[in-house]
């Protein structure tokens, strides 16, 4: 049974096109990874289906109920982590969640117990009854999720719901959206972080300019592009731009450039045979190489590629 479902979503701003005819399905118990540049319409479609935001056109069901004509219904079973932060800079995280727990008619006997076990769940037990304005933003936005989940919601929506966190908080946020989906809920996830949707997500979509681009699991979005991945760092850094030049020829794509780390991409057909050629290449041009390496394709490349055809 699908229990997030969104049929052929149109939303403008003005001339924009937010959403150009977006379709996507999450069957219940599942994670759908939604990716995508900044820009793409991401967020615009987590505030259509969270009836935040009403659509141009288009359908949109919740666990069963429609988002635009049973929005009371439609939230009583959803949470939503929003891409940034809502919680009250005034309030200690304690009486954060206690408030949230409130608002979504908790048993008060209940709510403080709830409360308490989701600030040790995301490490905030110390600073429980500290304002909230004294946080960090790691902490603000532990303390949103936190809030997002204090309902046991069925359906669960997280906007970037790792941004800011360091790498231990993020494999502790990721340990315990897992749980949550092992006992059932099912959630909708974007994110900036492809290997978060490649840890997580089930199935993933990617979306560019307010358009489908691919979807499909992780193995199979890699898959399709069907390529080994050379990856090299000239010595010079006045040499980057020959280097590229030099590598042009052997690529699906233009080769792609990290401006900051000078690391040079290049998607090509056969990995052993390619990377000979590409270092010939290079040393017919007098480019000496630091590090050089050939693996298979991971989501960063997928996303690379098929937001740059778009």
């Amino acid at each position: 049974m699908e229990t997030i479902v969104a049929e052929n979503v149109y939303k403008a701003y003005g001339e924009v096109q937010a959403l150009n005819g977006v379709s996507l399905s999450v069957p219940k118990g599942q994670i759908l990874g939604l990716l995508g540049p900044n820009g793409a319409g991401k967020t615009t479609l987590v505030r259509c289906l969270t009836t935040l935001l009403v659509p141009d056109s288009g359908t949109l069901t919740i666990g069963g109920y429609d988002v635009l004509t049973e929005k009371d219904k439609v939230r009583q079973i959803i949470g939503l982590s929003g891409q940034y932060s809502a919680v009250d800079e005034q309030l200690t995280g304690r009486e954060n969640l206690i408030m949230v727990g409130r608002l979504y008619h908790l048993d008060p006997a209940n709510v403080r117990n709830r409360a308490d076990e989701l600030l040790a769940q995301f490490s905030l037990e110390d600073a429980a009854n500290r304002p909230v304005k004294t946080y960090s933003g790691g902490m603000r936005r532990r303390l949103d999720l936190a809030a997002s989940v204090i309902a046991d919601p069925p359906v669960l929506f997280l906007d970037e719901p790792t941004t800011g966190l360091d790498p231990y908080a993020r494999k502790e946020s990721w340990n315990f959206i897992r749980k949550l989906v092992t006992e059932g809920t099912t959630l909708l996830l974007t994110t900036q972080y492809l290997e978060e949707a490649d840890y997580l997500a089930d199935n993933i979509v990617l979306i560019n300019k307010g358009e489908v681009a691919a979807e499909g699991t992780a193995d199979e979005l890699k898959a399709n592009l069907a390529s080994d991945v050379i990856e090299f760092r000239p010595e010079d850094r006045d040499q980057r731009q020959a280097a590229l030049e030099a590598v042009s020829a052997f690529g699906h794509d233009d080769p792609q450039i990290d401006e900051e780390t000078g690391l040079i991409t290049v998607a090509v057909d056969e990995g052993s045979k390619s990377l000979m050629e590409v270092v010939r290449a290079l040393d017919q041009k007098g480019i000496a190489i630091g590090d050089l390496s050939l693996r298979r394709p991971s989501l960063d490349d997928v996303f690379l590629s098929l937001t740059q055809q778009a």
